[in-house]
């Protein structure tokens, strides 16, 4: 179950949702498909954050989505994409993509690997973008003990990356609302453990620091941060 504080939610990856395919497993942050719950429904903008794990050659074909931001960040692996408004590639780690579904798109994303299995986080946002679709795509430096930016949301909100290294500290500023996902290792937010897979839903707070675990158990990690302006 959610473990709750004073303006402060933090969700372990086993207490996510779970669509379990022969090919595919999802974990799920919030009602999504089969999965639903009238008090987890979103946080802010936010509608989904589907941790996806896909075999070798496996994917999703064609499907649809309008007045929806996609955000997709790969973790570990190759995603190849296409979309009927023309953007299509490979995103490999180290790669924030944005589609703004605007008034509708149809895409295929599947595993770009016969061999190695993919691994990636994919966000959903209610979108204030009511036109043509749109795509963005955005290399992320590989530095670590910074918060950097990526794709630019049309949702009221900014998504962040952060890799921290032992001894790494970063403090993330003031917002209405946060929310710290972890895709990799070990981040402690203030005094608090989170590990691959965590989340931590922050109401209305100051400024926050995120940390690599120090000490004889020394070990990095990385995760998103979105700030959202309501």
């Amino acid at each position: 179950m959610p473990e709750q504080g004073d303006d402060r939610v933090i969700v372990r990856f086993a207490d996510r949702y779970l669509t379990d395919g022969d090919d595919l497993t999802t974990r799920h942050s919030f009602s999504y498909g089969a999965h639903y719950d009238p008090a987890n429904v979103g946080f802010g903008p936010i509608l989904a954050i589907n941790t996806e794990r896909l075999a070798p050659g496996a994917g999703y074909g064609t499907h649809r989505h309008s007045d929806v931001e996609i955000v997709t960040w790969v973790v570990e692996g190759a995603l190849r994409h296409a979309d009927s408004a023309g953007g299509g590639g490979v995103i490999r780690p180290g790669t924030a993509q944005r589609l703004s579904a605007g008034t509708g798109v149809e895409h295929t994303e599947v595993n770009e690997s016969t061999e190695s299995p993919l691994e990636f986080v994919q966000m959903m946002l209610a979108s204030t973008h009511d036109a043509a679709p749109e795509y963005e795509q955005v290399e992320v430096a590989d530095e670590a003990g910074r918060l950097l930016e990526t794709v630019t949301v049309r949702a009221g909100a900014r998504l962040y990356v952060t890799r921290l290294e032992p001894g790494d500290v970063v403090t993330v500023p003031s917002a209405p609302r946060s929310l710290v996902h972890v895709t990799r290792g070990v981040v402690r937010l203030d005094d608090t453990v989170l590990l691959a897979g965590d989340e931590a839903r922050l109401g209305s707070v100051g400024p926050y620091d995120l940390s690599a675990v120090s000490g004889s158990a020394s070990v990095g990690g990385e995760a998103l941060v979105w700030q959202l302006e309501t």
